[in-house]
């Protein structure tokens, strides 16, 4: 794949690698620095023009590499240049592979779901003009080199036939693990993805502290049984002390005078909700000694009065003084 500028001066080495920062490499010596911005402007062209030509070749819809991805993702992209061809003396791009880490949820062979973050293969690309001339092999077997990873760890996301078909020729992945996302992972990646946790430093400390030390530590202090919880009564049945009180005499002996001091304890409150108005103390009860007190000191009604004014008997102690005597002599009068 060729481009208007010199790639060859771009890109000194073979393989050049780049994060998401797009930095250019550093150039050899005694060769003219263009503008910073110019550099990474053909870069960002490169990786654009590549994404494009492998979404061609995959029959996508849309290419998943470009500029923009590279520098909102931490991915890393391997380019692989032709040094040999040098088409206006400005060289040619080969292929290219866009590599990161992506956690992932994927199914073992007993089909148990397990959380793994493995080194994926997202975009692996090869120019049609050069390919089965062993430029996808160099370019792969690098990125292993660099990453330290083996190919059975790797996880590849929507791989096609020809991808398929060159890591089984070149190593031996042969045998799949059904999964149900888009990602394909090869028998042997659990193998290293679930070795035991080695012992924290902190951990060892610990342990040889208390090797050291044969003083037996204090015994953990148990708490108390929870109680369990008793059944919730209804609002119809809750207690209410309030409605327990005597019932207010009728009248009139409810007219006794009311005592000055209040009750000691007021009647609670209903605590559930929905309460009902509070209601006030009722009067109490009056002893019969001083309801006859209090109706002897009360004054006589003006129509008892009218009454004793028109008999003609007298008062009632003339009354009572005449009927102290014989019947003989009360007829002398």
């Amino acid at each position: 794949m060729e481009f208007p500028f010199d790639v060859d001066a771009l890109f000194p080495e073979r393989i050049t690698v780049l994060d998401q920062h797009l930095r250019p490499p550093a150039r050899r010596p005694g060769t003219t620095t263009p503008a910073r911005v110019d550099l990474q402007q053909q870069i960002m062209t490169i990786i654009d023009e590549l994404g494009k030509a492998s979404a061609k070749a995959q029959n996508l819809s849309a290419p998943i590499t470009s500029a923009s991805r590279m520098q909102s993702n931490r991915h890393v992209v391997y380019i692989l240049k032709d040094s040999s061809a040098r088409p206006a003396g400005k060289g040619a791009i080969i292929g290219f592979i866009k590599v990161g880490y992506k956690k992932l949820f994927v199914l073992d062979d007993r089909e148990a779901h397990n959380e793994v973050e493995p080194l994926c293969i997202l975009d692996f690309y090869i120019h049609e003009s050069v390919q089965r001339h062993g430029h996808g092999r160099e370019l792969f077997q690098y990125m292993l080199q660099k990453e330290r990873v083996e190919p059975h760890q790797l996880a590849i996301d929507r791989p096609s036939q020809k991808l398929l078909k060159f890591l089984n020729k070149h190593y031996n992945l042969e045998t799949t693990v059904p999964q149900v996302n888009n990602f394909v992972i090869f028998e042997g990646f659990f193998a290293h993805q679930h070795r035991p946790p080695a012992p924290s430093l902190r951990a060892t400390r610990h342990s040889r502290a208390a090797a050291v030390d044969p003083t037996p530590a204090a015994p953990a202090r148990k708490l108390p049984p929870k109680r369990a919880e008793g059944d919730i009564k209804p609002y119809s049945s809750s207690d209410r002390e309030f409605l327990k009180v005597a019932v207010e005499p009728p009248w009139p002996l409810n007219r006794a005078p009311r005592r000055a001091t209040p009750p000691a304890h007021p009647p609670p409150r209903s605590s559930s909700l929905g309460n009902s108005p509070e209601r006030g103390p009722l009067r109490p009860f009056v002893p019969e000694q001083e309801l006859l007190r209090s109706l002897r000191l009360c004054p006589p009604h003006p129509t008892a009065r009218l009454l004793l004014a028109a008999d003609p008997g007298g008062s009632p102690a003339q009354r009572r003084r005449t009927s102290s005597l014989p019947r003989s002599e009360e007829s002398r009068y």
